[in-house]
């Protein structure tokens, strides 16, 4: 039977409301940050669509006050399955704004594998959000990668593969230096921005924002969101699915 949940986040983001809307009710700022292909047709009633791994969602627009209110919530499924955001936006002096987040709607039979990789996926994106607006204001990125990889339960393993594509030894923790060298990839100088030892680690570098993550049902998968527009996306996935390949292999 379906499992009502609920997820509540509150972030301070360092930009000002307008620019807290446009990253999230607007297709590429939400490609941005967020995984998928995104787009949003505007207006109570209108839909936002994600394209994820070739297949597509819709949600209804259930609220929309420009820089202050955005509601949407998906298609329900038969088994009563369904899921609800919602974002509240609130300036704050200085130039910063508070965001609160609620996520919530109804989980299947694995509700609780579920519920614990949504709470922590949440938190992950929200700080990816704060991140994109901190250090690319103004650019949306051209193409972002969402890359599944293997399952695998010895995160050691996986921590290190992590760490070898970013040149890090033993544990990450935010400011340290990172080099990508990943082949295929041009090499790139970054920093840590977040990271939970064994399971995610967000790097930035000067033209991505990059995460290396070990979640949901001990799936690896990579992400990147690239702001240049002299790397070519086919390339990149490429490169991608090549490391993915041979360094879990």
């Amino acid at each position: 039977m379906p499992h009502e949940f609920e997820v509540r986040e509150e972030i301070v983001l360092e930009a000002t409301p307008e620019q807290v809307w446009d990253a999230i009710a607007k297709g590429p700022g939400i490609d941005s940050w967020f995984m998928g292909r995104n787009e949003v047709d505007p207006g109570e009633g209108g839909a936002v669509r994600m394209t994820l791994m070739g297949v597509t969602s819709e949600s209804t627009v259930t609220a929309w006050e420009p820089s202050k209110h955005l509601a949407y919530r998906g298609v329900g499924n038969p088994d009563g399955t369904f899921m609800a955001f919602e974002y509240l936006i609130e300036a704050r002096d200085g130039g910063s704004t508070v965001l609160r987040f609620v996520h919530n709607g109804f989980l299947g039979d694995n509700w609780e594998a579920e519920y614990d990789a949504l709470s922590k996926g949440d938190g992950i994106y929200l700080k990816k959000l704060a991140t994109y607006l901190k250090h690319f204001p103004g650019r949306t990125s051209t193409f972002n990668l969402f890359l599944p990889g293997p399952q695998l339960t010895d995160k050691e393993r996986v921590w290190a593969a992590f760490g070898g594509a970013l040149g890090l030894t033993g544990t990450a923790a935010p400011g340290d230096q990172v080099r990508l060298t990943v082949e295929g990839l041009p090499a790139s100088s970054g920093v840590v921005e977040f990271t939970d030892s064994h399971e995610f680690v967000v790097a930035r570098t000067t033209d991505s924002l990059l995460t290396f993550g070990h979640g949901y049902q001990d799936m690896v998968f990579v992400e990147q969101h690239n702001f240049s527009a002299d790397a070519d996306e086919k390339e990149t996935e490429q490169a991608w699915q090549t490391w993915l390949a041979h360094s879990l292999a």
